[in-house]
């Protein structure tokens, strides 16, 4: 993602004017938050901007949490009922609506994607810093190709082997973001059962030792280990992860996945408690340095 910038831009009607590329779901929050903020300002309820657009108040929710798509003619019918009638200040958002319409690079597996995990790759994809706390697998954009095959054939044993191709070239294309010039920072805190469980076999495992001990190179990659001699401690709920953007229009978004389903929280209560846990987790946890010991020890370990 080009590094955006996301101002207002017109004293009175604060219209958003956004730079660069943030991938289109992120984009249709930006633009579902501004479309609120000006409903809002105007005393206007839901109810009164759906009859706008003949559409329900719940429609009208939807796309202001960008969880749907925008058509062109329902922004430029919801701006004139908001009184944003100035042709250069309905630009802006008449362009991003365009922007927000278009497919990202993990269109072409949608066909693999559920709904709820499509939005975390792209909030994912816009996020300019990711902190993760995993308790059972390596984090998706750590694991090595070999690894991710087996943790995919846990769930899809069934699958062709052209779809599992295709799953772990999706979980490898998520990785390049790591490797970009505007990559985020990863912040990864993993319990040692992770690396004690031998996904796929010794073999496999010692490569995805390897794989992390060369991705902690990396100058945007913290991996800490919480080990078993530290006993309990603050993140007793089980994983979570915590996405941070650019920008300033967004919340925090703390995602936690779950069998068939995610659950995403944005309230600042709430995103605050998940904050406080992580930073609490890094205390606790193996330094980086320390971290960086006990993978090589480990590498011993599987080696001999």
């Amino acid at each position: 993602m080009a590094r955006g910038t996301a101002e207002n831009s017109g004293a009175q009607s604060g219209v958003l004017s956004y730079a660069g590329g943030g991938g289109p779901t992120v984009l249709r929050i930006l633009l579902g938050a501004q479309l609120r903020r000006l409903r809002v300002a105007k005393n206007i309820t839901r109810e009164q901007a759906g009859y706008a657009i003949r559409a329900s108040h719940a429609k009208i929710s939807r796309l202001e949490l960008g969880r749907v798509g925008f058509k062109e003619r329902d922004v430029a019918d919801l701006l004139t009922m908001y009184g944003v009638t100035d042709t250069e200040e309905r630009a802006p958002l008449l362009t991003l609506v365009r922007q927000a319409n278009a497919p990202g690079w993990w269109h072409k597996y949608n066909d693999l994607l559920p709904n709820w995990f499509e939005v975390y790759v792209g909030l994912e994809e816009a996020a300019s810093t990711v902190r993760t706390y995993e308790v059972q697998f390596i984090p998706g954009l750590l694991q090595s190709p070999e690894y991710a095959r087996a943790v995919i054939m846990l769930v899809h044993g069934g699958a062709s082997a052209s779809e599992v191709d295709r799953r772990v070239s999706l979980r490898m294309a998520r990785q390049q973001r790591l490797i970009r010039p505007d990559a985020p920072t990863l912040w990864a805190v993993m319990d040692e059962a992770v690396l004690r469980r031998p996904i796929g076999g010794p073999q496999v495992l010692r490569a995805q030792v390897d794989h992390l001990l060369e991705a902690v190179e990396m100058p945007n990659v913290r991996l800490q280990i919480m080990p078993f001699d530290r006993g309990g401690h603050a993140a007793a709920g089980g994983p979570f992860s915590i996405l941070r953007f650019p920008e300033r229009e967004l919340p925090d978004v703390v995602y936690m996945e779950q069998l068939n389903s995610a659950l995403y929280l944005d309230k600042l209560d709430e995103t605050d408690h998940y904050m406080q846990v992580m930073d609490r987790l890094c205390v606790q946890a193996y330094s980086f340095a320390e971290s960086r010991r006990f993978l090589e020890d480990l590498r011993e370990e599987l080696s001999g």
